[in-house]
């Protein structure tokens, strides 16, 4: 018997990874985040499948489902949005499997944040404008240790991804703009690659206004950076001819 903590996507059923899809299929037990998964993937699932929403559930009543499964020798695929690594909630059911005796896999999953970045079209990082991303989240239930206040990340000005935080996006902007020049981008991307995505654009002076009137207030990405609004930066030095590296040399002619 063994447990399958599998990275769902960000939604798009296509941007499932085809090991993750395998081991889904493969597993008689399938735990999932609620309506954070499509329900396409679970609707392709057997009908013997035993299917269960963990957004209903405690920890413990979770693990009870663990033990179940391994009293009947039967796979667990615990199913997660994203990508696991990220706000994944698995740290804490990967230590009960291992006091369980359970044997576990973890296959990641592609990130809200790249999904987001794919639908904008956008680099995270660009020379001499952006080469640091820090992915945080501003304080709630669960609060963030006083050394990673928003306030503190701000200084230094580089390309943020803020999960979890859309909810309190007027006090987001002003950690923000304690260091964030006030024209500033800053974008929300709510539901990344659903059918029912979508975009909403500002900066640190108009973004709060905007997000507020379209009533968002779960599922979305808040990207912040100077990244998002500049055609302005130079090349990579990584296609340049005048760049070396293991398997190019310098100044060759393509012709």
């Amino acid at each position: 018997m063994k447990v399958y903590f599998i990275g769902a996507g960000p939604g798009d059923v296509e941007l499932m990874t085809i090991k993750g899809n395998r081991q889904l299929h493969s597993c008689s037990y399938v735990m999932h985040a609620g309506s954070l998964i499509n329900p396409e993937i679970l609707s392709a699932l057997p009908e013997s499948a035993r299917i269960y929403d963990t957004s209903k559930l405690n920890l413990e009543e979770q693990v009870s489902i663990y033990k179940e499964a391994k009293s009947a020798d039967q796979d667990v695929a615990r199913l997660q949005s994203g990508d696991l690594s990220i706000y994944g909630a698995i740290a804490e059911q990967m230590r009960a499997l291992d006091e369980l005796g359970i044997q576990y896999e973890v296959t990641p999953g592609v990130s809200s944040v790249a999904a987001s970045a794919a639908t904008l079209k956008s680099e995270l990082t660009l020379p001499e404008i952006s080469q640091t991303v820090i992915f945080s989240r501003i304080s709630g239930r669960t609060e963030v240790p006083p050394d990673e206040d928003l306030e503190k990340l701000a200084s230094h000005k580089c390309t943020l991804c803020l999960f979890l935080s859309i909810h309190k996006i007027k006090e987001v902007v002003k950690k923000l703009s304690a260091h964030y020049p006030r024209e500033t981008p800053v974008i929300v991307v709510y539901k990344a690659s659903w059918k029912d995505e979508k975009i909403i654009r500002g900066n640190m002076e108009t973004i709060a206004d905007k997000v507020e009137k379209e009533g968002i207030r779960l599922t979305a990405l808040i990207l912040v950076g100077a990244v998002f609004n500049t055609k302005d930066f130079q090349d990579s030095r990584l296609y340049s001819k005048e760049y070396s590296h293991l398997f190019r040399k310098k100044n060759v002619s393509t012709k």
